[in-house]
């Protein structure tokens, strides 16, 4: 599906070739991407997704801000879930469209990436810190919800382990979370400016993976757009934003982005 201009939209069957042909030429022709990733980046991992029918959300319910913070029972079941998944964690690596987004950063391409994933691929791919705006915070270390301090989650798993719980920080004696923002936790002020600041930099705005539902993270497509941005959408499934996108592709992350980079 692809923009042809002035709002008129030629519809045509899925090409795999043709799509990534229309996007290496979108790339190539901006001057500021921004790249917004979502689960379905991830699932090329190896990493479930948390919102799809058969994902983590639709078989427990979720564990609320406000139950962690009031319940030791929650904060168990919270941390045993977490530490459930550890393995699957520990064992994803960055697939090729992590690569691809990689070298886009490098080669001065992509300014940032806008992530709403928890799992850290995108720095374990090779991109800066710096450069990783994670909306949803980071789920491979924990932090205290008092002082900030750091908490590595190999060590909390061997105390849980030990004592059937994850202490208190050491520092101040607060309580310990993964650095995840759950819900009904505010979103993080600084990472949201971050990311206006880029989107509205932006002349290009590419989504993976994402299937735009999520707000106020799910906003910031329709904010690159509005402000004259081209966009575009790779993902499986159909989305909110998909009639204002310049370009919709439906294949596999991995397969496209590799192809319109170059990345194996």
């Amino acid at each position: 599906m692809l923009d042809k201009g002035l709002g008129a939209r030629q519809i045509r069957p899925m090409d795999a070739a043709r799509d990534t042909a229309a996007l290496r030429e979108m790339l190539h022709a901006a001057r500021r991407v921004v790249v917004f990733t979502g689960a379905g980046i991830s699932t090329e991992s190896g990493i479930p997704d948390f919102r799809g029918p058969n994902g983590t959300w639709a078989q427990m319910r979720p564990i609320l801000f406000q139950d962690f913070l009031a319940s030791p029972e929650a904060r168990r079941e919270a941390w045993r879930r977490r530490f459930e998944s550890d393995p699957v964690m520990r064992a994803a690596q960055p697939n090729r469209g992590h690569r691809a987004v990689a070298l886009l950063v490098r080669q001065g391409k992509a300014s940032s990436v806008i992530t709403q994933n928890i799992d850290g691929l995108h720095q374990a791919s090779g991109i800066p810190e710096d450069r990783v705006i994670e909306l949803h915070g980071n789920s491979t270390y924990a932090h205290c919800l008092d002082c900030g301090a750091r908490h590595e989650i190999a060590a909390l798993h061997e105390a849980f382990l030990r004592e059937g719980d994850v202490p208190d920080c050491a520092a101040c004696g607060g309580l310990v979370k993964t650095a995840t923002i759950s819900f009904g936790q505010a979103m993080p002020e600084e990472a949201m400016a971050r990311a206006q600041q880029e989107t509205l930099a932006a002349d290009l705005f590419l989504v993976l993976g994402s299937s735009l539902v999520v707000y106020p993270a799910a906003g910031f497509p329709e904010i690159a757009k509005r402000n004259g941005a081209r966009l575009v959408i790779v993902n499986r499934q159909d989305t909110p934003l998909d009639d204002i996108a310049d370009l919709v592709i439906r294949h596999g992350i991995g397969e496209v982005m590799g192809g319109a980079v170059g990345v194996n």
